[in-house]
Order: structure tokens, then sequence, then C-alpha cells
């Protein structure tokens, strides 16, 4: 079982944000999407998790080939994500932000449910208790559970989310950045987590600019600039690459901005 790319492009006009990538992640690893600003990793991401649309190549899920799927539905096959910032809602608290998350799988459906219907109220339990679970998972206090999410120190919001990509009940889980804006605590426990959900079986896509990070806890390095993939291999192989070392040490202030 596994997520593969298979020659993933995708142009801006005249910019190529993505140029013919490809790579495979597994489950029970961490597969780390490394590169200068600007190298297109987000880019791929989001056309991984469906919020772009690709322009050629396919992707592969477990098997099944996904392209052109909505998040919505790669969200129903397994696959969800974060974002660089944290998506949350300013009116929502943690227990409800993540409750979206449950929703999202759930039979009968996030409107109805938000409305305490009849026929919703034995899910609504079901996904309340899938919910606290994934709030617990990710080692956030119970104390915190009312709170308004948008409230909380920047590496508890990045934890919340992390938490409603997991009540998602995900095989794929895609990272952007989860490291960014965190001290060096909050930095080291987020490393903890990240290797106990791919232990746990999860794929795991992280893109990050951490280095000491991604080289802690990756087990395969894929590395972008220009939006090719230039090198892949282990974190060691990659810190001896010749074109891995002149894309940070020699091109990274020259690159285009993009995405």
């Amino acid at each position: 079982m596994t997520l593969a790319v298979s020659n993933f492009s995708r142009r801006y006009g005249g910019l190529v944000a993505v140029d013919g990538v490809s790579f495979a992640a597994l489950p029970g690893e961490i597969t780390a999407v490394i590169g200068p600003n600007g190298a297109g990793k987000t880019t791929l991401l989001n056309l991984i998790s469906g919020v772009v649309v690709t322009q050629a190549g396919n992707c592969t899920l477990f098997g099944e080939e996904v392209g052109g799927r909505t998040p919505h539905e790669l969200a129903q096959l397994g696959l969800t994500r974060t974002y660089q910032t944290p998506q949350l809602f300013d009116d929502m608290n943690v227990l409800e932000t993540v409750m979206v998350g449950a929703h999202l799988r759930g039979r009968a459906g996030f409107l109805s449910s938000m409305f305490l219907m009849a026929r919703s109220r034995r899910e609504e339990t079901r996904l309340e208790q899938e919910a606290l679970a994934a709030i617990e998972r990710v080692g956030l206090p119970a104390a915190l559970l009312h709170r308004r999410a948008t409230e909380l120190a920047y590496g508890l919001q990045r934890r919340v989310e992390i938490a409603r990509a997991l009540a998602m009940q995900p095989r794929v889980l895609l990272l952007d950045e989860p490291a960014a804006g965190l001290n060096p605590r909050e930095t080291h426990e987020l490393a903890a987590l990240v290797q106990t959900l791919a232990l746990g079986g999860l794929v795991v896509v992280l893109v990050e600019h951490d280095m000491e990070l991604v080289m802690g806890i990756s087990r395969k390095v894929v590395v972008m600039n220009f939006g090719r993939k230039i090198a892949e291999g282990t974190p060691a192989q990659m810190q001896r690459d010749p074109a891995v070392i002149e894309a940070y040490l020699g091109s990274e202030q020259a690159e285009p901005t993009r995405a």
C-alpha cells in the first residue's frame, strides 16, 4: 500500500511551478519534500491533495488512480493535509474544530449534524468521541477543549489542526511546514508526534524547512528546485549530494517566487 505520484506538472502562464515530479511514499515512513523557497513544494502538496488540478501526470492512492479528485473525495479515500498557516475557525472551540474533521467522513453529513437532526444524533456522539481521541492523540490537554482554537498559542494551534486531520482517520497525512513558527521545545515535541503517527502505520509526507527536523525523522528525502525533483534518497545521501548542496547554497537567492 502506498502513495505514488508520477510526472506531476503544473504551469501558471510561463512559469512552471511543478515540472514532472515523481515519488512514492510508504506506510510507516516519513517522506520529506525539501527545497529552497519557491521550489514548488507547496504546489506539489496542493496537486496531491486536490486543491489544485494537475495538468499532467497522475497520482495513485493504495492502488487506485485518484487524479482529478476533489479534496473532499480524497479525504473519503483516506488522504488529508495541514497547511503552512493553521486554518482554524474564529467562532469554534477546540473540540468543535476537531469535530469538523470527523464530520467530513461522517455518514449523516456536516450540515445535518450541526443542526442536530434526530437521525444524526447518535452519529454526533460517535464523532465527538473520535474527535476526543484525536485530541488526546496529539497531546492537547482536556482543559483546552472549550477554549476558542484561534486564541491558543501558535504551537497548540498546530496540534489542533493535526488533530482535526487525524479525526478524519486518514491513511495518508500531508504536513505543510508544521514546524514553522515553533520554538525548539515545540519542534522537538512535534517531531516526536510525527514519528509516532508514522510508526502507527500512516503514510506521512512532510514539507519542512527545518533541516534538523527533516534529517532527524525522515526515512526518505525528495529534493526540489525550480519545480523539478533534483535528488531523492536517505537523509545521509542528500546531505552529501552535490546538486542538493548547490540548490541550497548557490541557487536560492536567484530563484523566482513560486508557491
